[in-house]
Parts: C-alpha cells; sequence; structure tokens
C-alpha cells in the first residue's frame, strides 16, 4: 500500500494553460510512492476551509521527487491555490486512493478516455501504459488542454462540445467516428461519460475501469462522506458501499452502479 505522507510541499512552478485551469509542479515525497490514477488532498491556508480539496495527480517525476497537478478553479478553495506562486509551501496529504490496473492493457489495445477536468490523470497513465496500442480520446467543451502532451504518448482524438477541434459531440462520438476498436477502456470525467463508457464497454465486450470523480470530506475513508453504490458488499460497512477515496477512486465498471 503507497504510503500516505502529511507534509508542507513545495511549490517549483504555477502556469495557467488554458482558462481557468492551472498546472502547479509541487516537490513532495509523495512523488516516491505515486502512481496513475491516484490523487493528493490539498489545504488552504485559511484556516476557515477545514477540509482539503482532492486533486488528480497529472504526472510523475520520481527522480526530482515531484508532482504536476492539473487543476481547474471553481471555488474559493481552487481560486486560493492559483494565486501562490514558486517557492510558496502548500500543505498536502497523498498520495490517496488506488491506481488503474496497468497490468490490464498488456499486449491489448487500450482506449485512454479523459472528459473535462478528467483530462489531467490521464497523461501519465498515458506515458506509463505499456500496451500493444493506445488511443486516447478526450473531451472538452471548447478550448482543448494537455493536447500536447497526449499526442506524445498515443494517438489522440478529441471531442469538443462545440465541433471547434476533433469530433464534434461526446467521447462515444469520437470513438465511433474515428472507428476505434480496443480491449479495455481506462476512463476519468463526469458522471454521465463514464456512464456511457460502462453501457459501450458491456456492449463491445470490453473492460472498463473507471475513476470516478466526487466531493470528498477527510479523504482517507473515516467520514463516509463520497460513498458510491457497488454490487458486493463493502468490508467497511456490509451494504453495497465504496469509499471513492479509499477503495477508489478507481474501480472495475462492472463493480459499481452509476
Amino acid at each position: 500500500m503507497s504510503e500516505k505522507v502529511k507534509e508542507s510541499a513545495v511549490i517549483v512552478s504555477q502556469e495557467e494553460i488554458s482558462l481557468n485551469i492551472y498546472s502547479m509542479w509541487i516537490e513532495t515525497k509523495a512523488a516516491k510512492t505515486a502512481v496513475p490514477g491516484q490523487f493528493v488532498a490539498l489545504y488552504s491556508n485559511d484556516k476557515s476551509r477545514m477540509l482539503p480539496r482532492p486533486i488528480s495527480i497529472c504526472e510523475i517525476d520520481k527522480k526530482n521527487n515531484r508532482l504536476r497537478l492539473v487543476y481547474r478553479v471553481v471555488g474559493k478553495g481552487t481560486e486560493e491555490f492559483s494565486t501562490y506562486q514558486a517557492g510558496a509551501n502548500i500543505d498536502i496529504l497523498g498520495p490517496l486512493g488506488n491506481g488503474f490496473p496497468m497490468e490490464e492493457a498488456k499486449g491489448k489495445k487500450a482506449i485512454i478516455v479523459g472528459g473535462g477536468i478528467g483530462v489531467p490523470p490521464m497523461l501519465e497513465l498515458a506515458k506509463q501504459l505499456d500496451a500493444q496500442k493506445k488511443y486516447i480520446v478526450c473531451g472538452y467543451r471548447d478550448l482543448l488542454f494537455l493536447d500536447n502532451e497526449l499526442k506524445a504518448n498515443g494517438e489522440f482524438y478529441p471531442a469538443t462540445e462545440n465541433g471547434s477541434v476533433g469530433t464534434k459531440g461526446t467521447v462515444i462520438d469520437a470513438i465511433k467516428e474515428n472507428k476505434i476498436d480496443a480491449d479495455v477502456i481506462y476512463a476519468c470525467g463526469p458522471m454521465p461519460m463514464l456512464k456511457a463508457l460502462k453501457e459501450y464497454a458491456q456492449a463491445n465486450n470490453m473492460q472498463a475501469w473507471i475513476s470516478l470523480e466526487e466531493k470528498m470530506a477527510c479523504g482517507i475513508g473515516a467520514c463516509l462522506a463520497c460513498v458510491c453504490k457497488t454490487t458486493q458488499k463493502d468490508e467497511h460497512t456490509n451494504v453495497n458501499n465504496a469509499r471513492i477515496c479509499k477503495e477508489g477512486p478507481v474501480f472495475n465498471a462492472k463493480e459499481v452502479e452509476i
């Protein structure tokens, strides 16, 4: 199991890479054990905001003990983080959750799917995944981000709501339009997208591993604020629930009800 380390990390750099989308590199011990699909919890300096913000890990640089976090400004907490400059400190806890089972793609064709702010965690997966073929399909509202990095790690197919770039429509539309066929799907994004991918995988006899996005409180599985329905009983509660922060965020799509 990955070591959880609460510490004061150092911000190496930060920049706005798209409208309200920020990229922050931090130096942290959490990089030593982090794997694709995990996240870290960032703590605000404003003590009135007691709960940390979960941010997915976008890239891992183990050599320099650094993590890249790419996030969208959506509230007071992330707005505060966006003002931090290089050299500042930020309290973090991590790495948290489980990662994507990369061994499932060995010798197979894989579709890596990201939607919205679910795109960032798919970059490190695309870099590390040892698959026969990697198709990267990402859905955006309109403006693309991380597209150049993703293109360097597989065949990249964007989908936009207005059709300004790539396929007009959803990631499913992009998969169908480009006649992409594979054995396994890895995905992170909004729930409607994950639900559609689960159904698509079942209809096409494909494996699907999905990372669920959910608001969290403690981030370590103690408060039960981020549960999802499952097909199996959870050992912690003895009901058909799983904690997204603890048993997830990555699940076999067959084992969760969405």
